[in-house]
């Protein structure tokens, strides 16, 4: 059989309405359970010369080819109620998966309630979180939906800024001077930082990597005292049980490197190891429980600025003289990505955060000014890069704490915590309360914390 011939064998035929699809049926069977349970039953469908779906609009069925396709298109009202039902009909995963790293604060409340009619479940539930998340904004809206589905949101917990400082290990001597380590989270209603949970003895974080992966905490990494000797063990906090679970360390023990999870996957991403900085990248795998070598990055660095846009890592790396460049991590291929490069006299991007399909890099000001900070938003859909006008206050290094929620910013240091509201091209400042008390660097980061718990103060 000719090569052509094997390649037409593979050609479906979709009719959609008044449109015909040519398109690839390994590539409908790879996204599709509805094509892959109608090709196992043998019904006489999938013998004709083509596949006729009723009650569905051409257009839905275009964004899930492109989808399908490795596209990440940004779609509007109509687009988004006619891939929702698609993504129902068709049971398309990577269509499902696209619309929920569409989410935001305009389009939330509509695909909630789609969502629900048609039964796509994994958006229902991250619709409703991201909502509550933003309840302060969108209550007024929430009102005007049908009852369930309010009370279904106002029955969820909203995502918890939650802090922990830089501790070493501890051993149990020390513990009973060790009252400060702990996780502590923001109570946004009585204003005041709570205790959430005390840190292992055995764990560190003094130079780790602290990252939220489906709102469980991982600690990984760190060092024993001053002569940085590395911690091979990681762990794992579930908020929900309350209980620490330790995991197995990087195969390659090292500190001072940055963390991020995705799909069942953390990334352990350069750092250093013995006082030398690596390049090396490893990828945890949450099922097996086992760590393995992935791309390394293109040269070594240690503490990058890192961040999650749409389900894709980004991180930003400096090269003399003056140059940032973003690189994407590409999972299915094991490979970073150039993306773009920004070039500022004497300015490297130190921490890097994301709204929607933009990035914020957060750089230090004029002759390394690190109190009056300087702010640029990379739009990874258009390619295009903004400069944010004005500097950014990080007094003790608080705008390098920076977590997002809904559309808002979240920084902290000792003196205080500041609520900036994205807005346009501007973070603008909305709400201060008091700091987190303690002693050099901050991780923070988001949690869903249940709502029966006892509450302790931090002092």
């Amino acid at each position: 059989m000719k090569c052509s011939e094997v390649k037409n064998m593979d050609i479906v035929k979709v009719r959609v309405g008044d449109s015909v699809f040519e398109t690839n049926k390994s590539l409908l069977l790879g996204e599709c359970e509805y094509f892959r349970a109608l090709y196992r039953s043998g019904m006489v469908e999938c013998h004709q010369e083509e596949i006729h779906v009723r009650n569905l609009k051409a257009q839905g069925f275009l964004i899930m080819l492109a989808v399908a396709n490795g596209e990440r298109p940004i779609l509007n009202d109509e687009e988004i109620l006619e891939a929702i039902e698609c993504a129902a009909f068709f049971q398309a995963e990577s269509l499902a998966r696209h619309l929920q790293d569409l989410l935001n604060s305009n389009n939330c409340l509509l695909m909630y309630q789609v969502s629900a009619t048609f039964g796509l479940l994994g958006l229902h539930e991250m619709s409703a979180q991201f909502i509550r998340n933003m309840y302060r904004d969108l209550q007024e809206d929430l009102k005007k939906l049908p009852q369930e589905l309010a009370e279904h949101v106002e029955s969820l917990v909203p995502s918890a800024f939650v802090a922990v400082g830089s501790h070493s290990t501890c051993s149990v001597d020390e513990l009973p001077l060790a009252a400060t380590r702990t996780v502590c989270y923001l109570d946004e209603y009585d204003e005041e930082w709570k205790v959430l949970t005390a840190l292992p003895m055995e764990a560190s974080t003094s130079l780790a990597a602290l990252t939220v992966l489906d709102n469980r905490l991982y600690v990984v990494g760190g060092v024993h005292g001053v002569d940085k000797r590395p911690v091979d063990a990681s762990f794992c906090y579930d908020v929900v049980t309350n209980t620490w679970s330790l995991l197995p360390g990087p195969r390659q023990p090292r500190y001072n490197f940055t963390l991020i999870g995705i799909e069942s996957c953390l990334y352990a991403i350069g750092g250093e190891s013995g006082r030398t900085t690596m390049s090396s990248v490893e990828k945890y795998n949450v099922v097996t429980k086992e760590w393995t070598f992935a791309a390394p990055l293109p040269r070594p660095v240690a503490g990058v600025a890192c961040t999650k846009a749409m389900s894709r890592i980004f991180v930003c790396l400096w090269k003399p003289m003056e140059t940032n460049e973003i690189y994407e991590y590409i999972p299915n291929q094991d490979m970073w990505v150039l993306v773009s490069t920004l070039l500022k006299h004497q300015s490297y991007g130190h921490c890097m955060v994301a709204h929607r399909d933009n990035l914020y890099v957060i750089r230090n000001g004029p002759q390394d000014d690190f109190l009056r900070c300087l702010m640029d938003c990379y739009n990874i859909t258009t390619g295009q890069w903004t400069s944010m006008p004005g500097h950014y206050g990080n007094s003790k290094g608080a705008l390098f704490t920076s977590v997002v929620r809904g559309d808002s910013v979240f920084t902290l240091n000792r003196t205080m915590t500041m609520e900036y509201t994205i807005t346009g091209n501007m973070w603008k400042p909305f709400n201060q309360v008091k700091g987190f008390p303690r002693n050099g660097s901050v991780w923070t980061f988001l949690l869903r914390i249940p709502k029966e718990r006892k509450e302790v103060t931090v002092s």
